[in-house]
């Protein structure tokens, strides 16, 4: 990955943890069970590019943009995607190990997240406007000032959100969801 100016390429089994990569540009590249765990992405964008089998657990993104990124089957624990850049930000997540993520002050709106894990996450004043949490478990998540206008959660499980606190205006919760509303009034629904 010397070159700065990468175009339609395919990165296959790479191992580069624990290194940073500055400036570079990757457009419609695909990276395959590459291993970037406890790296750095520094001013570098990404644009039309899928990650398959990666892992990219504590990978930092400093100043980088994420444009229409598909990550499947993914490990990307603990990472900060507040520090990404916010122009052009769009991911959609498939099969992923999201927990101890942070997306806080993030606006993702119309992102997809797919049979995920996405514990203890942190979505503290981020706008989530339209997006799918289908089959996703979202044990001790955060949702603080959060807008969540038409977010799906009728599949999702394990969340607990404060419809006092977040803008849940025509979101969707199945019927199951009801406790994940009402948590913190302590009731028991049967």
């Amino acid at each position: 990955m010397s070159e700065h100016i990468h175009y339609d390429k395919t990165f296959e089994g790479i191992v580069y943890s624990d290194k940073e990569t500055k400036n570079r540009e990757f457009d419609s590249c695909t990276f395959i069970n590459c291993d970037f765990s406890n790296g750095q992405f520094t001013s570098s964008t990404f644009t039309r590019c899928t990650f398959t089998g990666c892992n990219l657990t504590s990978t930092k993104l400093v100043d980088c943009k994420l444009d229409k990124i598909t990550f499947k089957d993914c490990k990307l624990l603990g990472v900060n995607f507040s520090e990404a850049n916010d122009l052009l930000f769009s991911v959609n997540f498939e099969g992923c190990i999201l927990d101890y993520c942070s997306f806080n002050r993030k606006k993702i709106r119309n992102t997809p997240f797919r049979n995920c894990s996405i514990k203890e996450v942190d979505f503290t004043d981020s706008d989530l406007t339209n997006c799918v949490f289908d089959n996703s478990d979202l044990s001790r998540s955060v949702f603080d000032r959060t807008n969540l206008r038409h977010a799906d959660f009728r599949t999702a499980e394990n969340f607990s959100i404060d419809p006092e606190k977040n803008n849940i205006q025509k979101a969707k919760f199945s019927f199951n969801g009801l406790e994940g509303l009402l948590h913190k009034y302590n009731i028991i629904i049967s």
